[in-house]
């Protein structure tokens, strides 16, 4: 049998790319090497799945850090909207939450797996399980297949690579797409660690792990300059800093070398001149109180001891008798809070992978190879990557949507 479209992994876009060539007409089959599809998908937003988001086109140019222009065909072809029909037409209620985020409304992911499981058997999609591909076949520059581990061939007009990148390898995400492409020519982007935990120079935060602060402003500041802003939570951590407004500024930074520092303003809704009013207002209400004790109003009891060695204020200082200079360091403290980047954590603690194979070689209009005729790509697997709030998911299934279509259209026009 020689099938239509074969799709190498069971992910968000592989699904997305079979079901919607399926729904073409096409016969397609999809391999995947867990003995299971969505493994991943099933994880993600702490098993809630933050399948997309509710904004804009202008809103998702703005988020998606790499490559956002080469998407754009991807986005329009398939937008959030439809995700979120397709989704709702398979059973699953959806609901919207803070800063325009989509979820399942039962909060399972595995409802959103099991939607896409639907759709794929109506779209009579042949699923191979516990299979795993080892190399795609070419001829005369043209697919016409894929082999399986032990040597087996499938024979097949299309092929549709959607393997992901290296990020939660444990879900399968282990590079084998960027390592088909490569043998077949293409150039891999060096894979690198996106949304990601940042490792401090300084020890501090680890005596705060398990901390979140809210809202916290952070600017990474290379040079003296700041080059990039994020506002979200903050999460302390034994090795740093993480949550995800530092997981947003960590893909934001990955021009710049280090040293990076981060500057952390922990009250942005106040100006520091409105912050220094407030705490003079707040240590004359609470004469004879230690300071420490005295800041709860403004940040977590637990940071208060960091806050007051960070602006070489004693732990024992009462608060009638804190000077105005010592109070004004200790307002510049509190907006300006700094840590210093050694680094981020590994790949494999990596949310996306930042990277893949180079989007210079693959046409943004149908998403299929420009160096060898009926392979396509979607997903991670390609070099392209988005801030934390469902963009990295709408992507995956924007692009497997398309190449699914693309490789219909390729059969029409043969």
């Amino acid at each position: 049998m020689v099938y239509d479209l074969i799709v190498i992994g069971g992910g968000p876009a592989g699904i997305m790319g079979a079901a919607a060539a399926g729904g073409k007409g096409l016969q397609v089959l999809l391999v995947e090497k867990n003995s299971e599809l969505g493994r991943k998908l099933s994880i993600t937003g702490g098993g809630r799945c933050n399948l997309t988001n509710i904004g804009s086109m202008d809103i998702f140019q703005n988020n998606i850090v790499t490559n956002s222009k080469f998407l754009y065909s991807s986005l329009t072809s398939f937008s959030n909207l439809k995700l979120i029909e397709i989704i709702n037409e398979y059973g699953v209620k959806t609901k919207i939450e803070e800063d325009s985020r989509v979820f399942p409304a039962s909060d399972k992911s595995s409802d959103i797996v099991n939607a896409l499981l639907r759709y794929l058997h109506t779209s009579s999609v042949e699923v191979l399980l516990s299979e795993k591909v080892e190399h795609v076949l070419v001829r005369a520059n043209s697919v016409h297949g894929v082999m399986l581990r032990g040597g087996r061939q499938i024979k097949g007009k299309n092929v549709l690579i959607a393997t992901g990148g290296l990020s939660y390898g444990h879900t399968g995400s282990t590079g084998d797409g960027l390592m088909m492409a490569q043998k077949l020519g293409h150039t891999v982007v060096q894979p690198r660690p996106g949304l990601v935990p940042l490792v401090t120079v300084e020890e501090w935060p680890g005596r705060l792990q398990g901390l979140t602060l809210e809202a916290v402003k952070v600017r990474a500041i290379v040079g003296g300059r700041a080059e990039a802003e994020q506002t979200g939570d903050v999460l302390f951590t034994h090795f740093g800093v993480s949550g995800p407004a530092i997981l947003n500024i960590s893909s934001c930074i990955h021009a710049f070398e280090l040293p990076v520092s981060l500057c952390m303003d922990l009250l942005p809704f106040l100006s520091i001149d409105e912050l220094e009013k407030r705490l003079q207002e707040n240590f004359k209400r609470n004469q004879g109180k230690l300071l420490k004790n005295a800041l709860g109003e403004y940040i977590s009891q637990r940071m208060a001891p960091v806050i007051l060695e960070r602006s070489e204020l004693s732990t024992d200082l009462q608060v009638d008798r804190v000077t105005r200079r010592e109070r004004e360091k200790l307002a510049r403290t509190m907006k300006n809070l700094i840590v210093n980047i050694v680094g981020p954590r590994p790949l494999k603690e990596a949310i996306v992978t930042r990277g893949g194979i180079d989007v210079k070689e693959i046409n943004p209009s149908t998403l299929e190879s420009k160096l060898i005729d009926g392979l396509y790509f979607a997903g991670e697997v390609m070099d392209v990557d988005a801030l934390t709030g469902g963009y990295n998911l709408q992507v995956a299934f924007s692009t497997g949507y398309l190449s699914g279509i693309s490789a219909a259209c390729r059969l029409r026009r043969s």
